[in-house]
């Protein structure tokens, strides 16, 4: 399964972004979709992550900013970013974890700045 990410960008601080990302082929069955980050000598830590049947669970310091969410039909999932601010600087990954397995995607650079 190959993760294909799009939407990152520069935005100025409180503005908004989408990422995309869609899988390459049907995931249907249980699955975890989610959204990690990471930057220049840190380590890669969780966004928002969500389930086949719609439970969320998201970082404190993300949460009522970001919202993600699925179309299970499109096998895409999606991360609504709002009130941006220059910490959440990032390249954002996409992470699919189905029977065992985890698959990333190749990342996509968000940077906020004025």
């Amino acid at each position: 399964v190959q993760l294909v990410e799009s939407g990152g960008g520069l935005v100025q601080p409180g503005g908004s972004l989408r990422l995309s990302c869609a899988a390459s082929r049907d995931i249907s069955g249980l699955n975890d979709m989610g959204w990690f980050r990471q930057g220049p000598g840190k380590e890669r830590e969780l966004v928002a992550t969500i389930t086949t049947n719609g439970g969320t669970n998201y970082a404190d310091s993300v949460n009522d900013r970001f919202t993600i969410s699925r179309d299970n039909a499109k096998n895409t999932v999606y991360l609504q970013m709002n009130s941006l601010k220059p910490e959440d600087t990032d390249v954002y990954y996409c992470r699919l974890f189905r029977f065992g397995a985890v698959y990333w995607g190749q990342g996509t650079q968000v940077t906020v700045s004025p």
